[in-house]
């Protein structure tokens, strides 16, 4: 991953870099990765980079841990993304070019992820997790932001996921250090949901793009492997217990799930992939070392590119080999 450099030292509590998280658009013309040095573009395939946060003026790094693209996002027409840093969160309507920050409640609060409505056009909500302050909702594009944390017993929250079926159902789910709560009023207030394994870090959530008819939903945890429920988080069951025994750091579901049954989990470091909506799984062959975010905008297929981060900041392209 080339880059434009910086000879600015990272502060002492940051490792080298990373990459927390990726965004990008089907046919990969514009990818953003979240890193521990900054948010970086890539508008040529993935073939090289540049940093984007040159218009706030700052010469140290800024970490950022997440980053959405808006559903509509395409590059050229409508280029709205937003980008999760210490303290805060950043919003650029010209894909990166400038930005403008919202600083959250003091003391600053880490953002540890972001969730986009699917009606952001619309609604214009979108949501912030911290790791000390809960959950903070904005419902005007990310232009101003307010705590929404009723109900939520556990302000450490390591990960969201919003129903695609949001403009009828309101549903989001957040992943907690002590397991997973709902939201069906569109995060204003929350309720436990009962996890089959008791009080357990949650760090990735994933559901079913047909969400709304089947219930499907994914849990990652940190030390019991990958939960499933098929009723709307009634009930859950391991899902690929012999094989599934590292911290679940991110699950990948194909857009035609449904039919496919395909999925990809990040485990501690590797790749690995379900042909039966994760009742077997294997290993991705020939897959890069120290993987820390993957993202699949061209879906689970056979053949398929996915964009691949790992531990140091480098980014790659990877065809999947099924």
């Amino acid at each position: 991953m080339s880059e434009h450099s910086s000879d600015n030292a990272l502060p002492e509590e940051f490792p080298t870099d990373l990459v927390y998280a990726l965004a990008g658009t089907p046919d990969l013309g514009t990818c953003f990765a979240a890193r521990v040095t900054g948010l970086y573009q890539s508008r040529d395939g993935c073939k090289t980079w540049h940093t984007v946060y040159d218009s706030l003026g700052i010469s140290d790094p800024l970490p950022t841990t997440s980053v959405v693209l808006a559903p509509d996002y395409d590059g050229e027409t409508h280029r709205n993304v937003l980008s999760g840093v210490p303290g805060g969160v950043l919003r650029s309507t010209d894909g990166g070019e400038t930005w403008f920050a919202t600083i959250l409640d003091s003391p600053p609060p880490a953002v540890s992820a972001l969730a986009i409505s699917p009606n952001f056009v619309e609604d214009g909500v979108v949501l912030a997790a911290t790791t000390e302050d809960g959950i903070f909702r904005s419902a005007n594009h990310g232009s101003h932001w307010a705590r929404w944390n009723f109900g939520l017993l556990d302000l450490n929250v390591f990960c969201l996921t919003i129903s695609p079926g949001f403009a009828e159902d309101e549903t989001l789910f957040a992943g907690v250090e002590s397991g997973v709560f709902r939201s069906t009023n569109g995060g204003r207030a929350w309720r436990e949901v009962e996890l089959s394994v008791g009080y357990e870090p949650v760090i990735s959530l994933a559901l079913s793009p047909t969400y709304p008819q089947d219930h499907v939903i994914f849990a990652g945890t940190e030390s019991q492997g990958l939960l499933v429920s098929e009723d709307d988080g009634v009930t859950w069951t391991q899902s690929g217990a012999a094989v599934i025994t590292d911290p679940v750091n991110s699950i990948l579901l194909s857009p035609d799930f449904a039919e496919s049954r395909a999925m990809l989990a990040l485990l501690e470091s590797s790749l690995w992939l379900s042909r039966d909506a994760g009742t077997t799984w294997a290993q991705v062959p020939n897959g890069p070392e120290s993987v820390t975010a993957v993202l699949a905008p061209q879906g689970i297929a056979r053949g398929a590119t996915l964009l691949v981060g790992q531990m140091g900041g480098d980014v790659s392209l990877m065809a999947l080999d099924l």
